[in-house]
């Protein structure tokens, strides 16, 4: 029987059964973890926002290293172009066209039968993303747009949750650990949210599998870092690696919060939690589409967008608008960032395809 597909978190209940201490015996004779250490790591609860890429690696390695809860949430199913880089999947769940966190947890469950798995299938918004990290004790970065990441950090850094940011496109990937109120969040880093089409995404540019498997398997080191209690051993830089040019650069963020006497952490001004800026969305009745909209963003460079979809379909420009047919959707995308995505009627498939094709 299949899982329900919802937001609700779907467990496999309080005991999944006995956990045995021995199965991990490579991981705890690393002595700064040691035994105590995966003790604490079998107790506690992580959340992994985002299972394509990233997240792939991320839950696996947090399912394999003995994270007592694992909770997995995305909006996305399986796709054939997914199998490159997404790890947890291949062509079965292709043809089963299975939501990314369920198949994740299907997977998961036979690797390690001895931890709590949820698997939520649900879009990640500002009104329901709090209810997402209850009882967390460390959220994960399996994300593909910066929309939601700013909308992670507001509510990390409310709670005070730890979490874990990570990033890749082409060839370089980025990572960063944050930690509220001590170390720099990603309002810090990057001042604001980047407004849509201002840089390209992974479905314009590619991304290299080496690089997912890279940043992905640094973030879950964090994450076990974190749940383990070894907190004097957490990156709070940013971390940045190209794997094609073989390049690596850190950029130091000490006393960044307090220098840009920082809107999130340092204010506490909770402007992406409050759903200032988020995208609205429409259905628009008869014609198999979604509209999205982004109220008080700047305005799009339509002709840099172009040149981004030259490679990817048929692309029709003029003053007023874009419209590409881009694999198997078409995207019309005004100046304002307000965009018309045909061929589906799923308000979370827009979002991703918006995501993919403009970037957020």
């Amino acid at each position: 029987m299949m899982e329900p597909q919802t937001g609700t978190p779907q467990s496999d209940g309080p005991n999944p059964g006995p956990r045995s201490l021995a199965r991990y015996a490579r991981q705890y004779r690393f002595a700064p973890l040691g035994e105590a250490g995966q003790r604490r790591l079998m107790e506690r609860t992580a959340v992994v926002i985002g299972c394509g890429a990233l997240g792939s690696v991320i839950a696996e390695t947090l399912c394999r290293a003995g994270v007592g809860r694992l909770r997995i949430i995305d909006r996305d199913f399986v796709e054939l172009t997914n199998l490159q880089r997404q790890s947890l999947y291949d062509e079965e769940d292709v043809a089963t066209g299975l939501p990314k966190a369920i198949a994740a947890k299907r997977k998961l469950r036979r690797i390690n039968s001895q931890i709590e798995i949820e698997a939520m299938v649900a879009d990640v918004h500002h009104e329901n993303i709090e209810a997402f990290l209850a009882d967390a004790d460390v959220l994960v970065d399996g994300l593909d747009n910066f929309e939601t990441r700013f909308l992670l950090n507001d509510a990390a850094v409310k709670h005070g949750l730890p979490w874990v940011y990570g990033g890749c496109m082409g060839a370089e990937g980025q990572t960063m650990t944050v930690l509220p109120g001590q170390s720099a969040c990603l309002t810090c880093l990057l001042g604001q949210l980047p407004p849509p089409g201002s840089s390209p995404t992974c479905d314009t540019v590619g991304v290299l599998g080496p690089i997912v498997n890279v940043i992905g398997s640094l973030e879950a080191m964090e994450a076990i870092k974190l749940l383990a209690g070894a907190t004097e051993s957490l990156n709070t830089n940013l971390m940045i690696y190209d794997v094609w040019a073989n390049r690596a650069q850190t950029i130091f963020t000490a006393g960044l919060r307090e220098a840009a006497n920082c809107r999130t952490c340092v204010q506490r001004d909770f402007v992406h939690l409050a759903g200032e800026g988020a995208s609205h969305t429409a259905v628009l009745c008869g014609r198999n589409a979604v509209q999205l909209s982004f109220p008080g963003r700047p305005a799009l460079d339509l002709d840099a967008l172009a040149r981004q979809w030259e490679t990817l379909g048929a692309v029709t420009r003029n003053p007023f608008l874009l419209k590409g047919a881009l694999e198997d959707c078409e995207i019309t995308v005004f100046p304002d960032g307000r965009a018309i995505i045909g061929g589906t009627d799923d308000v979370a498939q827009a979002r991703t395809i918006y995501a993919r094709y403009v970037g957020v």
